[in-house]
């Protein structure tokens, strides 16, 4: 069952901007996300910035709360080893997509695309799991 769907778009070049800010990096990105965002470099530093971010808004707007009752690092989003994006939760998103869930747990869909200097993303939240 959909518990909840999220989704969101965002300019790359206005993350590109935020990025230089190491306040914004701290703030809305966890450790492995900065990492990776790091290690990219160039365009693709961007790109890789703005879906990150793309996902963990749509993450947030598939919960049904937006970042209410948590910070946009309780979202984190990684690729897994075949490069499909994956989303962990932690803190008040655990919470939040716990009580969505109730006793039947719940799964996590996310996709990331960039086009055109736009980075989107859409989230599900799959329930009875």
């Amino acid at each position: 069952m959909i518990l909840g769907v999220g989704m969101d778009l965002c300019q790359i070049e206005r993350i590109e901007k935020a990025i230089a800010k190491p306040r914004f990096m701290e703030r809305v990105f966890t450790p492995a996300e900065r990492a990776r965002i790091e290690a990219a470099g160039g365009v693709r530093r961007g790109e890789i910035a703005a879906g990150t971010f793309a996902a963990k808004e749509a993450v947030a707007k598939a919960l049904g709360t937006g970042f209410t009752g948590f910070f946009a690092d309780a979202v984190e989003v990684l690729p897994d080893d075949l490069g499909r994006p994956c989303c962990a939760l932690t803190g008040g998103a655990l919470k939040r997509a716990s009580e969505l869930a109730g006793d039947g747990g719940f799964t996590l869909w996310i996709t990331v695309t960039h086009e055109a200097g736009m980075a989107a993303a859409t989230a599900i939240v799959e329930g009875g799991v």
